[in-house]
């Protein structure tokens, strides 16, 4: 992303948004409400179009074109704050849907594809029921199943623990955890600063639409350097 502004009316939710993110990184974007994290998040795969500067994902210049959207898509899964799953069909058949449509896979192949990844997330043996009869933990997990079917070499998570119930945040962490540690590249917008320290290879931290301070996970959390990290961390952490 380089020089990247996105505006609503008047209001400029990202000003000037320099960042480069390498193959294998783990990245956590933080941030007070309204900061704009979401929007930055949104704008790498084309659900919002920036307004100035550039993003290349991958070599494709996210451009706004109809096939610049396709393609940035299949290079980037995205997991939302709300599961977004359809809801008439089955988890097996939430997982299956996209390459079905996008990709040429043979109906066994891809169902062997889904079930490969929701026994990745550990729901598998949920695979015939539908999105109402799980839990919002389980339905989260069904819902990164569903991203990394297309195997995309990167992923986006849009604050994707922050409307769990606090008892089954853990168990949507520990499968991120275990994609970072398996080497996807991840983008990630969230408030678990426990997650974050133990995971990221860097934090950035936004706030009023600009990039604030970008560090190591140690040094952002142990020697922040700018007064709005400081305080920033000073409320949420103590």
């Amino acid at each position: 992303m380089s020089g990247v502004e996105k505006f609503y009316g008047t209001f400029k939710a990202l000003a000037g948004i320099d960042l480069t993110v390498h193959r294998g990184e783990k990245i956590v974007v933080c941030g007070p409400s309204g900061s704009g994290k979401s929007t930055l998040i949104r704008c790498i795969n084309s659900l919002e179009p920036h307004d100035a500067g550039s993003i290349v994902v991958n070599g494709i210049n996210v451009d706004g074109s109809a096939s610049a959207t396709r393609d940035v898509r299949l290079e980037c899964g995205m997991v939302f704050q709300h599961f977004n799953l359809f809801p008439h069909l089955t988890v097996l058949e939430n997982c299956m849907l996209a390459p079905r449509l996008n990709r040429a896979l043979s109906k066994k192949v891809n169902e062997t594809l889904a079930r490969r990844f929701l026994a990745h997330v550990q729901v598998e043996e949920h695979a015939h029921k539908y999105p109402s009869q799980l839990s919002g933990g389980q339905q989260q997990r069904v819902a990164i199943a569903r991203a990394l079917c297309m195997e995309p070499p990167i992923m986006l998570f849009d604050e994707p623990t922050s409307a769990l119930d606090p008892e089954v945040i853990n168990e949507v962490l520990g499968v991120m955890e275990m994609l970072a540690a398996e080497g996807m590249t991840m983008v990630c917008v969230t408030h678990e600063m426990g997650f974050a320290r133990r995971v990221a290879n860097r934090c950035v931290f936004m706030d009023k639409g600009e990039i604030v301070e970008v560090n190591t996970a140690d040094a952002f959390f142990d020697t922040p350097s700018s007064p709005r990290l400081q305080s920033f961390l000073s409320r949420i952490l103590h």
